[in-house]
């Protein structure tokens, strides 16, 4: 599976979800689809989906997901992360090109109304799950690989600097700080 197949496993399963926006359904979905895949692809996948978290493993993407869920940890930075690949590949796109963007979104707006953390942890597991009940194994350890890139240190300043997340991303500061 290559990043277009997967992508178009996204919105296939958001497609299929009762609400688009309801990640754990995304995930859940997705998850069932890839269940029906070869082996081999369902592999892939788990590489893919690394790739792309470490595609928007970004401080300027940190620094959004710290202001829409109103803090956010390493593990809460990777869920984040999650909730936007259930998104599909031009929010995702979008999004790490340029993370004020996110405030365009009905859900981040919502989010800040009503204070609900947009976080997908299962998404992390599509592969893993589907694998397990594809084949009744636990996805080979050796099949893919993590990688962290080097954070921009430009933006290593407190997010609780509101002064500055103001300056940095206007339209999400707008939106989550009061």
């Amino acid at each position: 599976m290559n990043r277009e197949q997967f992508w178009q496993l996204v919105e296939a399963a958001r497609d299929q979800a009762r609400h688009p926006d309801d990640a754990q359904d995304v995930a859940h979905r997705a998850t069932e689809r890839l269940a029906t895949r070869p082996a081999e692809e369902i592999v892939a996948a788990q590489q893919v989906l690394w790739d792309l978290m470490a595609d928007a493993c970004t401080n300027p993407l940190w620094a959004a997901a710290y202001l829409i869920n109103g803090g956010c940890s390493d593990d809460g930075f990777d869920y984040f992360r999650g909730w936007l690949i259930t998104q599909g590949r031009e929010v995702f796109g979008r999004a790490v090109a340029g993370p004020d963007a996110l405030a365009d979104l009905p859900v981040v707006r919502a989010s800040a109304a009503d204070g609900h953390d947009l976080e997908c942890e299962e998404v992390l597991s599509i592969a893993w799950n589907a694998h397990i009940r594809a084949t009744g194994r636990h996805l080979p350890g050796d099949a893919f690989v993590v990688r962290r890139p080097e954070l921009d240190p430009t933006w290593n300043f407190d997010f609780d600097d509101h002064a500055e997340m103001t300056r940095r991303l206007p339209r999400l500061a707008a939106l989550h700080l009061e």
